[in-house]
């Protein structure tokens, strides 16, 4: 049976985010057991199971239009993920919200985490189905808990093939989540089941290991979420008023004896991305070539739970197909149209787009009806809080300038740098500490779009210190405002390659651009401090600036986020670091021109991934072991459609294997096989006609 670390999950939940879709309770909104009842939702629920090969029973509740024949066919929408339970969504945790997840005293019935969709999307008007989908170990299911694992993906997989096939369906199938619920969403994106015809997902984690880890240096939340997700596993059913069947299956983790212990030492134990735990939870490798489900995608640039790594772009850019579309802007772990009070996002039309999506995809509405066609691939929030359409992004016009960072620059690897000026319990005086390379002041606007990539080679006495690159728009009045930033342990040989988390920035003419290179961020990440000098004996970055000037400017409702961010996040740059970092040899940004074309989106029937001057690269090590030996290696990214991709895997400077391929689908991916250990990088050239790209890779460790 499930343990239930209660007291020390109590403290923990105190202090750390939970990344659920929840949503604070709205007034206007109905709420309570029996929400499903309001004449604005207009639904009946019935509650059914869904029995796997492997033995695990899924539990589901069903909303379907209020009077209709038990045998009519409709379309359905799916939520699939660990917050459904009768008993309440978030465990006994829940009682920092008001309510805790208790056995007794409850009425049962299905969550009400999607009554804005509901309400404002009028789902049941609409004639759709909605199913609540417990994955395993959770709500009314049997079996273990498993952190988007295989065994969640097997659920998301026979959930859709369950909704396709039940009596009552089209045969139609959407999903629609946030956060953990957005995870299922990808994963049905990349597994593509038969049926699933389109994907709707908010702010999700798209490598799971990414969520505790960032290469080795653990987040604030590594070692309480996992906690906290066992916590909300171990919820009983209601004694009252759920069904026996319910309040065993709630019970049953005998799928996996010792189900919350090993699972959680296999997450909080665990920070070697290599290993086959989360090599399966990585979804960017899967998407590679996939494409066939269109996605609706939002991510925050500046997300403080599931974070804006830039996997979120790689994720979204791998995707062949048609039809995909996103919302990328200046806020953090809030679903697409919330409406609540404090952090208000509140965009126009959200609702309305995504029920045209929905309508036209799942429910086959013809375009004159659903005119899909005519919302952009991609919305952008940029830093003013303006939005515009762009084709890409990153836009196909940035202009990755490369600059030397000032070499022989050191730093004390003591646990304590602060890298923004937001709350934290940090000691005055721990601001931006480190090695800066600072530009002279922007003799022109800039506008910053897109992921930095750093390679640095680092000098340091034992292996392990801790690292963060971070980037800053520093004002004339010396507040340094943090635009992006990643972190690593700093290996045995020192060298390190980092892409940084995205965002699209605006900078006036007059600010500088800071590069900081030092102990990992405290506030941001738990760096165990070393207490070693470490030294930048060289490196560089790759800026993401914009060629050209966008003038679209769309006002939708501004997040708070952004407000806080600009108030809260800044620190300020001594004179004396900003006169010695400054370098003149630091790479600035041209003035913009015109777009030779208006930066109108295409049809939505244009193949995402279709023709672009854009080449991305990315290694990973998969660890499946013979004799004591990682065999294989990959590398994958985007390329022009139809480009001639060569990729050279590197070891120790030397070429020791090469392939080619061709991005037949905007993409490409080769494997190979490796006898010997040591540090392997890649070079990636691409070619299409008179178009040359060229690419490089962080490297990986290979034991």
């Amino acid at each position: 049976m499930r343990a239930r670390p209660l007291l020390l999950t109590l403290l923990l939940a105190v202090l750390l985010l939970l990344p659920s879709a929840a949503v604070a309770a709205n007034p206007d909104l109905p709420s309570g057991p029996r929400w499903y009842e309001d004449p604005r939702v207009g639904a009946e629920w019935t509650e059914e199971y869904i029995t796997e090969a492997d033995g695990t029973v899924l539990h589901a509740d069903v909303l379907r239009p209020k009077g209709l024949p038990r045998d009519a066919r409709t379309p359905v929408i799916l939520t699939i993920g660990p917050y459904f339970a009768h008993a309440g969504g978030f465990g006994l945790t829940g009682a920092l919200d008001g309510d805790p997840a208790l056995p007794v005293g409850k009425q049962a019935g299905p969550s009400d985490v999607w009554t804005d969709l509901f309400v404002h999307g009028q789902l049941m008007q609409r004639g759709y189905t909605f199913a609540f989908v417990d994955t395993r170990g959770t709500g009314g299911s049997t079996g273990c808990l498993d952190f988007a694992g295989p065994g969640e993906q097997t659920d998301v997989v026979e959930a859709v093939r369950w909704a396709a096939d039940a009596p009552w369906s089209t045969g139609s199938v959407g999903i629609y989540g946030k956060s953990y619920l957005g995870v299922t969403g990808l994963v049905g994106a990349v597994k593509e089941p038969p049926g699933l015809k389109a994907v709707v997902s908010m702010e999700p984690v798209y490598d799971q290991y990414e969520y505790l880890y960032a290469n080795g240096v653990r987040f604030l939340n590594s070692l309480g979420t996992p906690l906290l997700y066992y916590d909300i596993a171990a919820t009983p059913g209601i004694v009252t008023s759920d069904s026996p069947q319910y309040q065993l299956n709630a019970l049953n983790d005998l799928e996996r004896p010792g189900c919350p212990v090993r699972g959680y030492l296999e997450q909080a134990g665990n920070s070697d991305k290599s290993t086959p735990f989360w090599q399966a939870r990585d979804l960017v490798r899967q998407a590679v070539g996939r494409g066939r489900v269109p996605l609706f995608l939002t991510q925050g640039f500046l997300e403080d739970n599931t974070k804006p790594v830039a996997n979120a772009w790689r994720f979204f850019n791998a995707l062949g197909g048609r039809g995909h579309r996103a919302w990328y802007g200046q806020f953090d772990h809030i679903r697409g149209g919330e409406e609540e009070s404090g952090d208000r996002r509140d965009l126009a039309g959200f609702h309305a787009e995504v029920m045209r999506f929905f309508d036209h995809h799942v429910r086959g509405v013809p375009l004159a009806d659903a005119p899909v066609d005519r919302d952009p691939p991609i919305r952008v929030q940029t830093s003013d809080g303006s939005w515009r359409t762009e084709r890409s992004w990153p836009p196909a016009d940035v202009q990755p300038l490369r600059t030397t960072l000032t070499p022989g620059g050191r730093y004390e690897d003591t646990g304590l740098n602060r890298g923004t000026g937001e709350a934290s319990l940090l000691p005055v005086g721990t601001d931006g500490l480190g090695a800066w390379t600072i530009s002279p002041p922007l003799p022109h606007d800039a506008h910053y779009a897109g992921v930095t990539h750093a390679s640095l080679q680092l000098a340091a006495a034992r292996p392990g210190a801790s690292l963060s690159v971070d980037v800053y728009d520093i004002g004339p009045d010396r507040r340094a405002l943090l635009l992006s930033r990643e972190a690593s342990l700093v290996p045995a040989d020192g060298r390190v390659e980092l892409d940084l988390y995205g965002q699209d920035w605006k900078l006036p003419a007059g600010h500088r651009v800071g590069v900081r290179v030092g102990s990992a961020d405290a506030e941001w990440w738990t760096p165990v401090g070393t207490q070693q000098t470490v030294t930048l004996v060289r490196g560089t970055v790759d800026l993401p600036f914009l060629r050209h000037r966008r003038t679209e400017a769309v006002a939708l409702k501004r997040p708070k986020r952004l407000d806080t961010w600009l108030e809260d996040a800044p620190i300020t740059v001594p004179q004396e670091t900003i006169d010695a970092a400054t370098a003149p040899g630091f790479t600035l940004p041209a003035a913009q021109t015109a777009l030779p074309v208006p930066a109108v989106a295409p049809p939505a029937n244009v193949p995402v991934g279709g023709p672009t001057a854009r080449l991305t690269a990315r290694i990973s090590a998969t660890a499946r072991r013979r004799g004591g030996r990682v065999r294989r290696i990959t590398v994958l990214g985007n390329a022009p459609r139809g480009a001639r991709v060569t990729v050279a895997l590197r070891r120790g400077g030397r070429v020791v294997a090469t392939r080619r391929v061709t991005a037949r689908v905007g993409a490409y991916r080769v494997t190979f096989r490796v006898r010997r250990a040591g540090r392997y990088a890649a070079r990636v050239g691409a070619r299409r006609g008179t178009l040359a790209l060229t690419a490089r890779t962080r490297a990986v460790r290979v034991r």
